[in-house]
């Protein structure tokens, strides 16, 4: 056995499939002789034995995630910075997800030999400063999304980068996104889609006003700073889809990279991000 990869996580989806293949796939590891670690939901859905227990931000050398992107995006920010992340696709499109539920142990033989590569992927900081001080931090791997509620009417908002100003967004709101998230909401919005290894951010309105406020690419060194200028509206920060909160006029979010990316493990012959691509966006159908 290679000693790369003593001690391994293991994440799952919570659904029973997900939580079956977590069980079977424990034993598996322990069988070979690698000390288990399951976080806390995963090791109250399933009965494994000996398995310990995977803290936030707590020591293993690959964490392995069974479910989709949402399950991969709420890792990466749970252990930003930390070991290496291999996604096994139990979900549907699977855009961060390498592994196939259907080759998943001829794959970890692979791996497990050290037949691997890793590919960095960058996150962003988002500080939620309150007009009256407070300050609430989120990590996205894909975006944060500053939006309207359905019922509220056009909002506006004061962009700058690097405390330069920008522009006036008057939209129904603006998409921040890395390149990992450049298929996300920021592609729906009409944004571009990034080479996930390009070292920038774009910001995306959502349907603007002015139908000249296009997506802007800037460095991901940069700052990039936000503030909501419409009072009385009901404005929500949205981080990965997943976690947030509404925003009173007069707050501002500022966007920065984080310094250590997330590390997706990928097999030794990773498929292309242009063929992934063509399988999940159905090109040359």
């Amino acid at each position: 056995m290679n000693d790369a990869f003593p001690v391994v996580g293991l994440v799952a989806k919570r659904d029973a499939a997900a939580l079956a293949v977590a069980s079977e796939l424990s034993e598996w590891l322990v069988r070979r002789g690698h000390e288990v670690r399951v976080d806390a939901a995963t090791l109250a859905g399933i009965a494994g034995r000996g398995l310990g227990l995977l803290e936030p931000g707590g020591s293993c050398d690959l964490v392995i995630v069974l479910g989709g992107d949402g399950t991969i995006l709420s890792v990466a920010r749970r252990y930003a910075g930390g070991p290496p992340i291999l996604g096994v696709n139990m979900g549907y499109l699977g855009y961060l997800t390498e592994v196939p539920r259907e080759d998943l142990y001829p794959a970890l033989l692979e791996i497990l030999a050290g037949n691997y590569a890793l590919e960095p992927r960058s996150l962003l900081e988002v500080r939620l400063e309150r007009a009256d001080g407070g300050v609430v931090e989120y990590l996205a791997l894909n975006d944060a999304v500053m939006a309207k509620t359905a019922l509220s009417r056009i909002i506006e908002l004061q962009v700058a980068v690097d405390g330069k100003a920008v522009s006036r967004y008057r939209a129904d709101g603006l998409v921040v996104s890395t390149p990992t998230g450049s298929t996300a909401y920021n592609l729906s919005a009409g944004g571009p889609i990034l080479h996930p290894q390009l070292p920038v951010a774009v910001l995306t309105p959502i349907c603007p006003h002015t139908l000249t406020l296009r997506p802007l690419v800037v460095p991901d060194t940069s700052v990039i700073e936000i503030r909501l200028e419409t009072p009385e509206e009901s404005v929500f920060l949205t981080v990965d889809g997943q976690e947030g909160d509404e925003m009173v006029f007069g707050d501002r979010v500022r966007l920065r990279r984080h310094p250590r990316p997330v590390q997706l493990l990928r097999t030794a012959d990773p498929r292309s991000i242009f063929e992934g691509l063509r399988s999940k966006l159905h090109w040359g159908e």
